[in-house]
Order: C-alpha cells, then structure tokens, then sequence
C-alpha cells in the first residue's frame, strides 16, 4: 500500500472509531458521546428532530410529549445508538399517557399569563403586571422544558415532577441555562415565525447537553 493511500486509510479509521461505527485501536479509547463526531450529520438530525416535534406538536397539547420523545431520539443519536423515527414515534406514544394533561395544563396557563400581559397596559400598575407575566411565562415554558428532558416511561409525568426540585437544587445553573434556551426560542420565533423549525431542534439539543456540560464540582472531584 502507498504511503499516501495508508495515510487516507489510517485518517477514516480514525473517523469511524471516533464515530464509534468501527474497530478501535487497542490503545484508543471510546468517545462519549461518539453521534457528535460527525458535526454535520449532528446538524441534520437537529433540524430533522425539529420538523417532526414540531409536527407531532400541531395540537399544541402534545407539545411536552413531543420535547420528551425529540430529547429521547437526540439522546440516543449522540450516543450512536438505534435513534429511527419509529422509537421517536414510539417515546411519543409513551409520554402521551399523562403528557397531554400536562400539555393542556401548560397552554391553560400560558393563555392566562398572555392575557395578563395584554391587558397590562390598560390597568394601573400594568408595567409591574407585565414583568410578573412575561417572568412567569419563562418559568412555565422552563419547568415544562425540564420536565420533558428527563421524562422517561418508566417513571411517568407524576414522578418526573417530583424529582423537578431536587434536580434544580442539584444543577441551578442549569435550570437558568435552559431559561434563557427556552426565551431565545420564544424570541426568535417572534422575530422570524421559520425560524421556530431550527430554533426547536436546537432547543431540544440544549436540553440534552446542558445536563452532560462539564461542570466545576465535578472537575474539582475529578
């Protein structure tokens, strides 16, 4: 074999083992997040993942189970395991059971806080009224958020819930990083209603990372 054919070689077992679809070197080591390698098949998953959340999503309250099943599927991806659309298809069946109550809940409370924030103006006190609903909103859109992120079958919407607290208290920063993902979305859709597709697979993505993310506790236990 040429020098320059042993050099290509080398380079695309190097991609594969990276990627995690080939034999690794003895002395290499698996990646942890191996789907991730491959930066724009990543990209096209993201904005795949958003197309079909935001389709399952179109009742609006099967909003929290389509996040779940997206966050599921993007999960498995970057871990490169079996992410077809039909075990999307199938988390989306699962979280249904509960979800939609949680989704009908949300849009409830979401149409009340928009109100507040469109009769503000006309009310005394209306600049006050309309921080508190917009605050309000963000935190809803964020609790929402997380509990979709760690859903899982097994332990059902009423368990996910409950674990809420403990999972802020362990990781606040967290919680704020997935607040300003969730405002981001709501903000750039208001400027450009297309870009809710990318803005929505991105979101899912982030609640994915932003648990992974290196922290400094760790490290330091490192």
């Amino acid at each position: 074999m040429s020098a320059p054919a042993g050099t290509r070689a080398r380079r695309a077992a190097d991609r594969a083992a990276r990627s995690g679809s080939g034999p690794l070197p003895g002395s290499a080591t698996i990646a942890r997040f191996p789907g991730a390698a491959a930066k724009f098949a990543l990209l096209g998953e993201v904005l795949l993942v958003g197309v079909v959340v935001l389709a399952l999503s179109i009742p609006l309250v099967t909003l929290p189970a389509a996040v779940a099943a997206g966050a599921a599927h993007l999960r498995r991806f970057i871990a490169a395991e079996g992410s077809s659309m039909r075990l999307l298809l199938a988390d989306f069946r699962a979280a249904l059971r509960g979800g939609i109550g949680i989704g009908a809940a949300a849009l409830v409370l979401a149409g009340v806080l928009t109100l507040d924030i469109l009769v503000a103006p006309s009310v005394p006190g209306g600049g006050v009224v309309a921080v508190a609903g917009w605050v309000l909103l963000i935190a809803l859109g964020t609790v929402v958020a997380l509990a979709a992120a760690s859903f899982s079958a097994e332990a059902g919407w009423i368990a996910t819930f409950r674990r809420l607290p403990a999972t802020v208290a362990a990781d606040p920063g967290g919680a704020v990083y997935t607040a300003v993902a969730v405002t981001f979305t709501g903000f750039i859709t208001t400027v450009l209603v297309p870009l809710l597709l990318p803005a929505l697979g991105c979101l899912i993505l982030a609640l994915v990372a932003i648990p992974e993310r290196p922290r400094r506790a760790t490290s330091r236990r490192g």
